[in-house]
């Protein structure tokens, strides 16, 4: 009787644990979508729009943490997506998580809502690896601010990854050197049902969850297809 009694209880935790990372998940879309929305709806402090235009791809990290743990650095999950073939619309959110930074005592931290555009092959080619280090693998820059900013010049149309934040409302270029990013297997797995590489995601190779009809009409509003 206490045998099933403890192992009714043990399904029970691990029903409630499965559900609880589900609900985070969708609760971190929810969230990623939100960022776009608000940035991107914000002329004067937005991502300017012929360098969104230019992406291949986009990474959005809700709550990126900084500094917040004995063991310093830097560390949040978020969601990747690319164009479509022919640059027609976004695929479906690759699941990625950002990790690195310095170890030792630090007092204090910064919680902070990232975007990086992949602005080339050569920096979509390393988003779909399995991990990459940005700076080191993939060269990264922070981003002009202003969705009417003059964008055109060779050092940011060059560049392949550029990166901006936004913290307590104040929505900056930020510089991720050092930062590895890599795929987060288990909330791909929750969002597909399914074991999947981000590479088969990002090459549209998946059909995007329903879960994520939400982030691909944001995404498809702001920006519907690259310019040649």
């Amino acid at each position: 009787m206490q045998f099933r009694i403890g192992v009714s209880l043990f399904l029970g935790a691990t029903v409630l644990s499965w559900a609880a990372e589900e609900t985070k998940t969708a609760q971190r879309l929810a969230e990623a979508t939100d960022v776009v929305s608000e940035i991107m709806g914000a002329p004067d402090k937005g991502i300017p729009q012929d360098l969104l235009d230019h992406s291949q791809c986009i990474v959005i990290v809700p709550g990126l943490k900084k500094g917040a743990f004995i063991v310093g650095g830097k560390y949040g999950k978020g969601f990747a997506s690319c164009r479509q073939p022919k640059g027609m619309g976004w695929t479906g959110p690759a699941a990625v998580r950002v990790e690195g930074g310095s170890v030792g005592f630090q007092i204090g931290g910064s919680e902070s809502d990232v975007v990086l555009l992949v602005m080339n092959q050569r920096g979509m080619q390393k988003l779909m690896s399995s991990r990459f280090t940005l700076g080191a693998e993939g060269e990264v820059a922070a981003g002009p601010v202003g969705r009417d900013a003059t964008a055109q010049t060779d050092a940011f149309l060059r560049a392949e990854i550029l990166s901006w934040s936004r913290t307590r409302g104040v929505f900056a270029g930020l510089s991720l050197t050092g930062a590895t990013l890599r795929q987060d297997e288990d909330d791909d797995k929750e969002l597909y049902g399914k074991r999947v590489e981000n590479k088969e995601i990002l090459n549209a190779s998946v059909a995007s969850p329903q879960s994520a009809a939400k982030l691909i009409t944001v995404l498809t509003k702001y920006s519907p297809r690259k310019t040649a």
